[in-house]
């Protein structure tokens, strides 16, 4: 199993919008410019497993993070959540639509979709053949927590406490995705127990209210024993060469365009 990392930033993406107006205009916090790694687009990745590619959630950045990534198509896309830096880039997925030639299997609980179908209710029409002027697609709902089967890929899918809303996160054999988590109910601990490989939500270096931080997700990795852990959704404050030198050799940050083996 294949997992590219196609952003790893926050909702405002590192740089934020700001800052002084020159070369390198832009919010940085604490993280250097200078180093590649530090440059996030919003987080989601793409899980490839016996051909068949799996998107985890299209933000507004999706265009430029399939381009940058030699991605030409997927096969299928799955929303952990319905904030826009999670479904801002639905539209582009009509590209998809055109190289695949069908319709594009969608995966969400029933809150997700209907959020998707009221702020992007056109691409929710059915799809009566010919071109594809706007996104078409074969929506399939899942639970919050459950069993999960696409193509070759199966695991859970399981809740997420994310400040005052939820979001789910995924288990797949050897891999799990819990991004925008702040606390997980029991049931989902259980199912993260001993994963070998968790990429996981980490904002900040102080505490937060609707996201992890460094000291909880620290915590996590002692009560869950993953056995490598990497950090995304990071903002300003997550500097990559700082946090390297700081955590244990198990525990890294992701970058843009990283890629993982489970």
């Amino acid at each position: 199993m294949k997992i590219t990392i196609l952003g790893c930033g926050g909702s405002a993406g590192v740089p934020m919008i700001g800052g002084q107006e020159g070369a390198e205009t832009g919010i940085w916090g604490v993280c250097d410019p200078t180093e590649r790694r530090n440059h996030r687009l919003r987080s989601s990745i793409v899980i490839e497993h016996e051909g068949f590619r799996l998107l985890v959630d299209s933000g507004p950045d999706l265009r430029q993070q399939m381009l940058a990534n030699g991605l030409t198509h997927i096969d299928a896309v799955f929303y952990t959540h319905a904030h826009s830096d999670h479904i801002a880039g639905l539209d582009e997925l009509r590209a998809v639509n055109r190289v695949i030639g069908r319709p594009l299997s969608l995966l969400a609980s029933a809150d997700v979709l209907a959020e998707l179908r009221q702020r992007f209710d056109y691409a929710f029409r059915p799809w009566e053949g010919g071109t594809f002027y706007r996104p078409s697609f074969d929506v399939q709902e899942v639970p919050s927590y459950g069993s999960l089967k696409i193509g070759p890929l199966e695991g859970h899918v399981f809740p997420q406490k994310h400040g005052w809303t939820t979001s789910l996160g995924l288990r797949l054999g050897p891999f799990a995705y819990c991004t925008d988590v702040e606390s997980f109910p029991k049931e989902s601990e259980a199912i993260l127990q001993k994963v070998p490989l968790w990429v996981v939500g980490c904002f900040q270096r102080e505490a937060h209210p609707s996201h992890g931080w460094l000291g909880r997700v620290m915590e996590w990795r002692e009560r869950l024993q993953p056995e490598r852990t990497i950090l995304t959704h990071m903002g300003p404050d997550m500097d990559y060469a700082s946090l390297c030198e700081d955590l244990p050799v198990d525990v890294r940050p992701a970058w843009d365009g990283m890629t993982l083996t489970a």
